[in-house]
């Protein structure tokens, strides 16, 4: 018996024990969930970190006199941690002394939300003891200037608990200007969740140097998000820049000239290009498409780059070929008939309209665009062997793609010249303009030649590379031909140019011209795409140079038309806007160091202003002037005109990189240069011309800058 009870006594002690036990157990289990959760997570978290990369800046890329064609802009994610020392220490005296009235300044200048809603907010947080509490996202550089100056945010990261991560975006702040060609940079993800780049225009060509290299960081993961580890960071290594050779005034004559052109005719679309005689350098290249769903523009596609068949502007090669091979003479007279439709050859050829007269000279034959006359040329010239007439073409650098310094140039198409393979039929028509595919850019480079006496340079866009201000590499002109034919050659090409518009197709378009000009106009019936002949679908164009005495910029205009259009001659629709561009080019530029205002009538393209983005806002609301606002809430913008319509675009100022201020008055480039701690010096009076320090370029605070004032 009292052995029983003996045993019974030990299990009823080891039962109690056990429950006992599981109490306590599960009275932890409660306290470690309910009490000290949050303590013992942020303990598991310290523990998971993970290297994780940081962007470096893209590179931006600036027009030839250092304005921002595209860049990137930064943008700044805010949040806080409520659990940092500085907030905590002393019961959170820095806290409760500094949340209201950072509470009043968040709803001030954000206004999104009332200051006792931030309040609520705020205290909520850190009553949590949230250590990554989302504060603001995307936030401009001028927003993040002005947060650092909020009561307990400049107390500094320590005591305030904020944490800062930095991003970018891409931006183009001159919008529609040359768009297509500067391209663009964007990443998105593919449907295997990987990230992909999608780049076009300059952006794609330099892509490896404009990207940099990214630098890392280690960050530990706490509930909510992840902290940046400090002192366990390398520093991304950001893209250079890249300069090229557009001049933003100049791109804005170009594409306004095209831009009213096509919208007055809805043509599909229309390219314009201006380059520089002697260097090959592309002063602007535009490129306009009509979108789809309604009857506005856009840079959709670099027209520029696209082959088609060309038409009359491809005659030029045929007289430089007969001419240089010792086949024709200048002068030499060619029968053209009074029908405007002959057989030459193989095939019937037909001209556009009636010729002055049946016989003509090979001069005239250029000047008054005869199908008939150039298709007789070129089959005296090349008839007997047409494979003859490739040696030239490559020559003339028309069976390449073009050098011009871009990604995915297309190839020409050059139909076959083996007597096997239809040749004669195929010079024949090649002689005005069709069986071949050309761009426009290649067009150019060969009438660029001609007004460069016969030296063939090399388009380019980019004219040096920079590091933060240093020159890493800078691009020279390329010389691609020597002599791209003999000497009397060029010079009996010029004269027939320049009769094209002083006695042939271009006649009426470029009467009472203040200064004389060569070229050729051309018009082809389109069969490309899904479009054929009987669509009529017309492309016109129109290439040249000016000053015809003493070239100094080369021209192509083209312009394609809806189906069934009732204008759709090259004299017609290109030849006026070339006429356009290049009156307003030799008048601001043409033997002057400086563009100066145009002389002739007033135009929306012959004003620029910088300054405070607010004063001037206020100045239109004032005139009750409408005007397109791009500049969103930045301080700083510049205004210029598209269509007689004010463009207020944002005038991007990077920390630590000079700011452009040409076109400011002495008040705003001050405030601007002081704020970021240079000196000013200035001369003259009216707007700045000319700044000291090259923008863009890095500067130390204290350093002087002379500004010049006209």
């Amino acid at each position: 018996m009292e052995i029983k009870k003996d045993i019974l006594w030990r299990v009823y002690l080891c039962f109690i024990g056990i429950v006992v036990l599981s109490v306590m157990i599960l009275g932890k289990a409660i306290v470690i969930q309910k009490f000290q959760g949050d303590h013992w997570r942020s303990m598991g978290d310290s523990m998971h970190q993970k290297i994780v990369s940081i962007d470096a800046d893209r590179g931006t890329i600036f027009s030839e006199d250092g304005q921002m064609l595209s860049t990137s802009l930064p943008q700044f994610d805010i949040y806080m941690d409520f659990k940092a020392d500085g907030l905590i220490a002393k019961g959170g005296k820095v806290y409760n002394q500094y949340i209201d009235s950072f509470a009043h300044a968040m709803a001030d200048y954000f206004g999104d939300k009332t200051a006792k809603e931030y309040k609520k907010e705020f205290d909520k947080a850190y009553k949590k003891g949230n250590r990554y509490y989302s504060l603001k996202k995307k936030l401009s550089f001028e927003e993040y200037k002005a947060l650092r100056d909020f009561p307990l945010i400049k107390l500094g990261k320590n005591k305030s608990g904020i944490i800062v991560e930095q991003s970018s975006k891409r931006i183009a702040p001159f919008g529609l200007l040359a768009n297509r060609t500067i391209g663009l940079s964007r990443e998105y993800i593919n449907s295997d969740g990987k990230v992909k780049k999608m780049n076009v225009g300059l952006e794609m060509s330099y892509d490896s140097l404009l990207e940099g290299q990214n630098g890392q960081r280690l960050v530990r993961y706490i509930s909510g998000g992840a902290v940046p580890v400090q002192g366990f960071q390398v520093e991304p290594e950001n893209g250079r820049d890249i300069y090229t050779t557009l001049d933003v005034n100049m791109q804005d004559i170009a594409e306004t000239a095209l831009l009213r052109m096509v919208q007055s005719v809805h043509a599909e679309y229309g390219t314009a290009i201006l380059m520089e005689t002697k260097t090959g350098k592309i002063k602007a290249i535009a490129n306009l498409g009509r979108n789809p769903n309604d009857t506005t523009y856009w840079e959709n596609d670099n027209y520029a780059l696209r082959v088609t068949e060309p038409g009359s502007t491809i005659k030029i090669v045929s007289y430089l070929a007969s001419i240089d091979k010792g086949a024709v003479k200048p002068g030499d007279l060619f029968e053209v008939g009074s029908t405007g439709r002959m057989q030459v050859g193989p095939r019937p050829i037909t001209d556009a309209h009636r010729m002055p007269k049946p016989v003509m000279t090979i001069e005239e034959c250029i000047a008054h665009s005869s199908n008939v006359g150039m298709g007789r040329v070129a089959l005296k010239a090349f008839g007997k062997e047409p494979t003859e007439f490739t040696e030239y073409l490559e020559k003339y650098h028309l069976t390449k793609k073009s050098p011009i310094d871009l990604s995915a140039v297309p190839r020409p198409r050059v139909a076959p010249l083996q007597v096997s393979h239809g040749g004669q039929m195929n010079l024949v028509t090649m002689a005005f303009g069709y069986a071949i595919q050309v761009s426009p850019v290649q067009l150019l480079t060969l009438y660029n030649a001609i007004a460069n006496d016969g030296v063939m340079v090399r388009p380019y866009l980019v004219n040096s590379i920079r590091n933060n201000g240093v020159l890493v590499k800078e691009m020279e002109p390329v010389v691609l031909e020597n002599q791209i034919a003999k000497p009397t050659t060029i010079a009996a090409a010029q004269k027939a140019l320049e009769l094209v518009v002083t006695d042939g197709s271009g006649k009426n378009i470029f009467k009472d011209m203040p200064f004389l000009v060569a070229g050729k106009t051309g018009t082809a019936q389109v069969a490309d795409r899904g479009i054929g002949y009987a669509n009529r679908v017309y492309q016109a164009s129109f290439a040249g140079y000016f000053p015809a005495n003493n070239p100094q910029y080369s021209c192509i205009v083209v312009v394609r038309t809806r189906a069934g259009a009732g204008l759709y001659y090259g004299g017609q629709l290109a030849a006026p806007v070339f006429r356009e561009i290049a009156t307003k080019i030799y008048s601001m530029y043409v033997d002057r160091k400086t563009p100066r205002e145009y002389e002739g009538a007033v135009d929306s393209t012959s004003y620029f202003y910088a300054g405070n983005a607010h004063s001037m806002k206020s100045v239109l609301g004032f005139l009750d002037m409408n005007y397109v606002d791009s500049i969103q809430q930045n301080s700083w913008a510049s205004m210029y005109a598209t269509n007689y319509r004010p463009i207020l675009k944002t005038n991007i100022v990077k920390e630590n990189l000079m700011p452009n201020v040409k076109g400011m008055g002495l008040r705003d480039a001050i405030r601007l240069l002081e704020n970021i701690g240079l000196r000013v010096k200035a001369q003259g009076s009216g707007k700045v011309a000319v700044q000291s320090i090259r923008p863009g370029a890095p500067f130390k605070k204290g350093e002087a800058i002379l500004l010049n004032l006209t």
